[in-house]
């Protein structure tokens, strides 16, 4: 296959992003983002991804869609919400940690993380470093808000994390993100980010993406 067809073909079997898996639909609004924070946080400790999206729709099924509803829920709706997607062994801590960030979002905020995005000043490093000052996140779940949130927020494009990069060059593709970038729309950026970073995590060899179904 060549660049395209390897691009096209890798979107098709890996490129959900785990917003939507979540139910998130992005928008540059206050909701969708704090939900958006929400599954990095849950993504911030050593679990599979598919358990993580669970909880992140348990946690939203059970009315915690924004900081204040977070805060206002208790430490045991968030723990038995977590437990109903099998998030075991890490989710008394996490709980806590869900709280107190939707605290710190709140106070530090006033609940909408555009104003993160305004304290950044346009600077996607920045970004990173005010996203880890939230409870539990840390570079993993700061990398995963930017490559999900590039799509609304210009500044982050092109965010391949180094997951990313080391699985575009198994692929022969292009590993710098401003060369990945020119294989898609902006639009699509977080898809095929996304896309890049499960084929990774999926340990196919390169020669089998195309007989991956």
């Amino acid at each position: 296959m060549n660049r395209a067809e390897t691009t096209k073909r890798l979107m098709e079997v890996y490129g959900d992003t785990h917003a939507a898996e979540a139910g998130i639909r992005l928008r540059n609004t206050p909701a969708p983002l704090y939900r958006l924070l929400t599954l990095c946080v849950l993504f911030s400790v050593r679990i599979k991804a598919d358990i993580a999206v669970a909880a992140a729709r348990e946690l939203f099924k059970a009315g915690m869609r924004t900081p204040r509803a977070m805060k206002a829920a208790s430490w045991q709706d968030r723990v038995d919400a977590l437990g109903r997607a099998h998030y075991r062994r890490y989710d008394e801590s996490t709980a806590t940690a869900l709280g107190s960030g939707a605290e710190f979002v709140l106070d530090r905020y006033r609940g909408d993380l555009r104003r993160l995005r305004e304290e950044a000043g346009g600077a996607p490093e920045r970004v990173r470093e005010l996203l880890q000052e939230v409870p539990r996140i840390g570079p993993v779940g700061a990398d995963i808000f930017c490559r999900e949130a590039q799509g609304l927020w210009p500044e982050l494009r092109p965010s391949f994390d180094r997951r990313a990069r080391h699985a575009a060059g198994r692929l022969g593709l292009p590993e710098t993100p401003e060369d990945l970038a020119l294989l898609v729309t902006a639009e699509e950026l977080p898809r095929l980010a996304a896309a890049l970073v499960r084929f990774e995590l999926s340990g196919q060899a390169a020669d089998d993406l195309g007989k991956a179904g």
